[in-house]
């Protein structure tokens, strides 16, 4: 078997030391031969790296390395071009001055890979706009211009905004010098985790084409079904740990991202899948913590269950910059939500898009990591799901309560400071979402009938179906009808009333005050009648 490329972004060792290449050449012949600048963002981990190492290699040249892929006898390999490459993913950035002085080094080893030096430093932009001049009037090519993780100096301080607006000020600077050297550039491209504003961070580069919702470079990064099928087969024969991989289980674990094209697997979850020798685990979601997500989440008291099912415009999922970054957008461009469709609004040229979860992994793995930043611990969550699990499975109804008291007691004083969670019934709707949902059973939220539309609705098996409603109190007073008669009397248990089903409906009030449960009440529904307790 080949060997698996786990963390190589180097382009000439992954040809040379036969490890496992999906051929990207396709896309990358296509990009030069229809237009001169590009932009693309992606989550982390995605081969945004690598692809711009194997465009490296193109512009320079390097036959060896392409022989059996896509560009090898399609490319004018008689031309050769000076590459200059810059990447931020080796620091942290913390503050402009910092900036500075990294960009400075990466000027200088550009100055040195080429054998030139620039006539005119006095600023960060005149230093690149006359290293581009150089390396043009020494090789009598026009320059490429490569740019990899473009916005990480921002995003490393984008909890400080004041910090992060001043990096975005001194890179809006740098970046006005490929502009400025237009005549001497024969290839720009820049590639990222999000998607600043153009206006503000690149002024003036009008034409720079944005590719990352483009169907035709939907599958730029990432590995396709067939790449899988096809690149990994060995490893598909050989890795799992009873024989070969299930093909269905390995797509709902990790297939799913979509850019408005063919669905792609990340390839870290691939990689580390085949390495670990067919484990279903947490990669790509492990490689990052995101605490600042959960932070807003918590305090703009977002709906978490609206994350299965979201509909939002196409200027939505471009709005980010410093200090202003919606949730939804920011959940896609990080990766943690993708395109599930595209709906064409009715206003012209303008598309809306549904978003949801990738897959098994981002799913699951997200509503216990907000769990767990929510409670601040691991294990209270577990004992929690264990048991929530065993009270449904088991039709032990009388029981839930308490497991569902433990759950709000667990969470800590400090997560309702500082915000008005307490009396917004989404807070309480999103955690219990969240708990059920990670336990991998069917969840449906603000289940539609004839007569309305229940809280929550869960399908545990054929037969066994659990129906909720739930209010907050203030001061252990309900102004509204009491849950549990609401459901009754809007009949949402009529559309699942078949021979043999197994119906609990579950009414529950917080309190404000409280921040716990203070009325728990629930029916069976059998056979046209209602038993309670």
């Amino acid at each position: 078997m080949k060997k698996l490329p786990l963390g190589i972004q180097n382009f000439p060792e992954i040809r040379k030391d036969d490890y496992v290449y999906i051929d990207k050449t396709p896309l990358a012949l296509k990009m030069v031969d229809s237009g001169k600048y590009y932009f693309l963002s992606r989550p982390r981990r995605f081969g945004k790296s690598l692809f711009l190492d194997t465009l490296k290699c193109l512009f320079e040249a390097r036959k060896d390395l392409f022989k059996g892929l896509f560009v090898y006898d399609k490319w004018d390999w008689d031309k050769t071009y000076p590459v200059i490459k810059i990447s931020f993913g080796g620091d942290v950035c913390q503050s402009s001055e910092h900036l500075e002085k990294t960009i400075t080094g990466l000027l200088q080893k550009n100055e040195r890979d080429n054998g030139v030096t620039a006539a005119n430093r006095e600023t960060i932009g005149n230093y690149f706009k006359f290293l581009i001049e150089a390396c043009h009037e020494k090789y009598q090519m026009p320059v490429v211009v490569l740019v990899d993780e473009y916005d990480k100096p921002i995003l490393d301080n984008i909890t400080e905004e004041d910090t992060a607006l001043s990096v975005r000020n001194f890179l809006r600077g740098f970046y006005s010098a490929i502009k400025d050297a237009d005549e001497h550039i024969k290839f720009a491209f820049l590639t990222g985790v999000s998607k600043f504003s153009k206006m503000n961070l690149f002024s003036g580069l009008n034409n720079l084409r944005d590719i990352t919702l483009s169907p035709e470079y939907s599958t730029i990064c990432g590995y396709t079904q067939m790449d899988v099928e096809t690149g990994f087969k060995e490893h598909l024969a050989r890795t799992g740990p009873a024989g070969p991989v299930d093909p269905a289980e390995l797509a709902k674990w990790y297939n799913g991202y979509s850019f408005s094209g063919e669905r792609v697997y990340n390839p870290y979850d691939i990689l580390l899948f085949f390495q670990e020798g067919g484990k279903f685990k947490n990669y790509w979601f492990e490689t990052g913590t995101p605490t600042f997500l959960m932070d807003m989440i918590r305090e703009k008291q977002y709906f978490l269950p609206d994350l299965e099912n979201l509909e939002v415009s196409e200027q939505l999922l471009n709005t980010f910059d410093v200090g202003n970054i919606p949730i939804e957008s920011l959940m896609f461009q990080t990766g943690y939500l993708t395109i599930q469709g595209v709906k064409p609004s009715r206003i012209p040229h303008i598309n809306r898009y549904r978003l949801g979860f990738p897959n098994f992994e981002v799913r699951h793995a997200f509503l216990n990591y907000f769990l767990d930043h929510l409670t601040q611990s691991h294990s209270i969550r577990g004992m929690v799901q264990d048991d929530l699990y065993v009270c449904l499975e088991d039709r032990q109804v009388e029981h839930l309560e308490p497991v569902l008291k433990r759950l709000f007691s667990g969470i800590p004083y400090n997560a309702y400071m500082k915000n008005t969670i307490a009396g917004y019934e989404g807070f309480y709707t999103s955690v219990i979402y969240a708990y059920f949902y990670s336990l991998g059973i069917d969840i449906r939220m603000e289940d539609t009938t004839s007569t309305g539309r229940a809280d929550m609705v869960i399908k545990f098996s054929n037969d066994l179906i659990y129906i909720f409603e739930f209010k907050v109190v203030q001061d252990g007073q309900s102004k509204n009808k009491k849950p549990l008669v609401q459901i009754k009397e809007k009949r949402y248990f009529e559309k699942y009333m078949k021979d043999g089903k197994h119906i609990f409906l579950i009414g529950i009030e917080f309190s404000k005050e409280k921040r716990n449960i203070v009325s728990f009440a629930w029916e069976q529904v059998a056979a046209g009648s209602l038993e309670g307790a």
